[in-house]
């Protein structure tokens, strides 16, 4: 099977509208939550997001596209060109040009739209470009369009597994021969009055009004839990030996990916984290990799009390003593949590991290907690040389992902 190199990265977050952004942001712990800006918060116990922040959506498609499609086709718009030009590729034949980009929740602002001029104002009111555009797999059948990509084109949907996901199924793509240059990435928007009621009734949602960017505590004894955000990230993926020879920069290689679900509840973790555990091993295995090589996980991380010790004990279960000598991050603790778009983003942090020899903190880590035990970089970045980087990622319904990346010598 073909090695796949990442050669392009691109994303819109809330710590930055493109990737040099972003990833300075968090280099920088600056966080990206804040009060929420897209309607009228005040009722809700809950008032703080991770928004994009002053998003240009004429700079990706015109004018008239940009009012007829949903916010998180217009960020994975942006992510994909900007991984594209970063890529610097060209002359791919466009039906080796796979697309793999999904979404947790879709084109849910256009959805809730066009329910409220149904209401309002009758049947022949409703847009006919309303159910093209809310589909999960809106964003793949965009960027085919934009990009004329012809190859492989389809959405993966796992909640807060997707982009991780993505990336792993993206890379298959390549590996089987099946595609060239493959997009692979995910992308969210959906800061919407429902969403944010949903998730304050389940009381999954950090407590933080007074403080926002202070809310999200990843591993900290004194989390509450996670923060609402939306964003896209997409990576560029080719053949390995075809980047080497047309003299592309190679950020990493992708190794592996392991998927999973625990097969327990369609919210809570599974306390034992069997099946966070066995999406790890899976990764491990595909890609003939002793656990040791490992110096960098990407924690799934996102602050809540059951969630972050689960976590921890699948990797001490994988890991063993090595678990103790990995620096263990939650970038979510800066961006907020970005569902369907979050596994593509911290992907692409471990890429970077890889690349450039620095790892990115867990701020606002100040308590630490005795059922969270490993060394989660609290506060500040750090060098260090990284041979093999992993990123986790789960969602509801129990779906487990992983990518594995490892350095390009």
């Amino acid at each position: 099977m073909r090695r796949v190199a990442i050669t392009g990265i691109g994303a819109v977050t809330p710590v930055g509208n493109d990737a040099p952004s972003t990833w300075r942001a968090l280099l920088e712990g600056r966080s990206g939550v804040d009060h929420i800006k897209a309607f009228d918060a005040s009722e809700f116990p809950v008032q703080i997001a991770g928004e994009v922040k002053d998003f240009d959506a004429s700079s990706v498609v015109t004018a008239k596209k940009a009012r007829a499609i949903d916010r998180a086709v217009l960020f994975s718009i942006g992510a994909a060109k900007e991984a594209l030009a970063d890529a610097g590729v060209n002359g791919y034949k466009p039906e080796r040009v796979g697309v793999v980009v999904g979404s947790c929740i879709g084109g849910f602002n256009q959805l809730m739209e066009q329910a409220d001029i149904l209401r309002d104002r009758g049947p022949d009111r409703v847009s006919p470009s309303f159910l093209a555009n809310i589909l999960v797999d809106s964003p793949s059948g965009h960027l085919a369009i934009e990009l004329d990509a012809r190859g492989p084109n389809y959405a993966v949907v796992s909640a807060c597994a997707t982009g991780s996901h993505s990336v792993g199924e993206g890379a298959q793509l390549i590996m089987r021969g099946d595609a060239d240059l493959v997009l692979a990435g995910g992308t969210e928007g959906c800061i919407h009055p429902l969403i944010l009621a949903g998730f304050c009734s389940m009381r999954g949602l950090a407590v933080g009004n007074g403080d926002p960017k202070a809310a999200l505590r990843p591993f900290e004894a004194d989390r509450s839990g996670f923060v609402l955000a939306e964003g896209a990230a997409v990576l560029a993926l080719e053949d390995l030996e075809a980047a080497k020879a047309r003299g592309a920069r190679i950020y990493a290689e992708v190794l592996g990916h392991g998927a999973s679900n625990d097969a327990y509840h369609m919210a809570a973790p599974e306390p034992e984290a069997v099946g966070v555990s066995h999406m790890m091993e899976q990764a491990l295995e595909r890609a003939n990799v002793e656990p040791e090589r490992v110096g960098y996980i990407n924690a799934h991380g996102t602050g809540t009390p059951l969630g972050d010790p689960a976590e921890t004990k699948a990797i001490k279960r994988v890991f063993g003593d090595h678990a103790y000598d990995l620096a263990v991050s939650s970038t979510k603790s800066m961006t907020g949590h970005m569902f369907g778009a979050a596994g593509a983003v911290e992907a692409m942090v471990c890429a970077l991290a890889i690349h450039e020899g620095r790892i990115p903190p867990t701020i606002n880590y100040d308590t630490p907690d005795p059922d969270c035990d490993l060394d989660y970089v609290p506060n500040e970045a750090r060098d260090a040389e990284i041979d093999v980087a992993l990123s986790n990622a789960m969602g509801l319904g129990g779906h487990n992902a992983c990518v594995l990346l490892g350095r390009v010598e």
